[in-house]
């Protein structure tokens, strides 16, 4: 008799094989002749070496699946080891048609994260061709969630260490000491829309760990002074908040094998009307820089309820739509 152990890592067991491993009970059944026990985060069989070879080459194409799905449920898992339906196996691409739009990267629960519109695929495209990329455009116009799926995307094919995603906290301002709680309580209403991205595209127990590991690290802009991020993938979300001082600040903190995406809506600048943007100053500066790529994205992107597209539209009309200059 023989014996393997699996590394489960990075995933975690439960979210793998159910909470009760009937996920586990499942695949037992393809393999009678072996021991199969979870023991943490390694997954132990006993047993000849022949079926030790086969289950070992099978349950790799499991965590395969489910590192690039987000999903494991019972069809899957019979597609993968039926040796019947391997043909129809679910990370075949040639099983299914093709999507009209690719896909980033599979949400949890299988849920496919896709470039919606062309201007969001030109921020794809825009974060292969060049390390410095600036998204402008209305809220709702998918501008963040993108950019946080090319992050993600980036993390699990090795392109990056880390996740770094910051955000002016300019609504605190001068009150901030007087919110309850300590200073990530205090910051983290401002973080919100991060954290939900987040929770899309990332299984729950694995996102508290990248968070308590600091892969992925949430901070407010100010956090970024006299740091240089190396080997990360960066997003400036609402950077329309950043002062002129805080955008160069930051824009130079990139480091070696960094990519750098900034967002914002001009639009809808916070600011103390004695304070100017520094994402509108950093847009005109840098226009022709090599290496720095813009993308605009307009009210056509808008992938929430069709009435913001509307609005945006009809303030536009009106004359408050501040166009980049460049």
């Amino acid at each position: 008799m023989s014996e393997i152990y699996i590394e489960i890592e990075p995933h975690h067991p439960i979210d793998v094989f159910g909470i009760e491993e009937e996920k586990l009970d499942r695949i037992r059944r393809f393999f009678p002749q072996l021991n199969i026990v979870l023991r943490g985060e390694l997954l132990k069989a006993v047993g000849d070496a022949a079926h030790l070879a086969d289950f070992e080459k099978k349950i790799r194409l499991v965590l395969f699946h489910f590192e690039r799905f987000n999903r494991l449920n019972e069809s899957d898992i019979d597609a993968i080891l039926d040796e019947s339906k391997a043909d129809k196996a679910p990370w075949d691409e040639t099983a299914t048609e093709k999507p009209s739009s690719p896909v980033i990267l599979m949400g949890v629960n299988g849920k496919p994260v896709r470039a919606l519109t062309p201007n969001q695929q030109k921020l794809a495209e825009a974060t292969v061709k060049t390390d410095m990329v600036f998204a402008i455009g209305p809220a709702g116009s998918g501008k963040t969630y993108t950019a946080v799926a090319l992050a993600i995307k980036a993390l699990k094919d090795k392109e990056v260490k880390r996740i770094i995603l910051t955000r002016p906290a300019v609504e605190a301002g001068e009150n901030l000491g007087f919110l309850p709680g300590d200073m990530k309580e205090k910051l983290d209403p401002y973080m919100q829309p991060l954290y939900d991205a987040l929770r899309d595209m990332v299984p729950y127990r694995k996102l508290l760990s990248l968070l308590e590991e600091s892969v992925i690290e949430i901070a407010p802009l100010a956090f970024m002074r006299g740091r240089t991020l190396d080997n990360a993938f960066v997003i400036l979300d609402e950077a329309q908040n950043a002062t002129e001082s805080q955008m160069k600040m930051f824009l130079t903190r990139m480091g070696k094998n960094a990519k750098f995406v900034i967002t914002g809506d001009i639009t809808q600048v916070d600011l103390p009307r004695n304070q100017r943007s520094g994402l509108v100053q950093a847009c005109r500066l840098l226009a022709s820089v090599p290496g720095i790529s813009f993308v605009e994205l307009t009210g056509k992107d808008v992938v929430r309820h069709r009435l913001v597209a509307r609005i945006i539209e009809a303030y536009g009309k009106a004359g408050e739509t501040e166009t980049i200059a460049r």
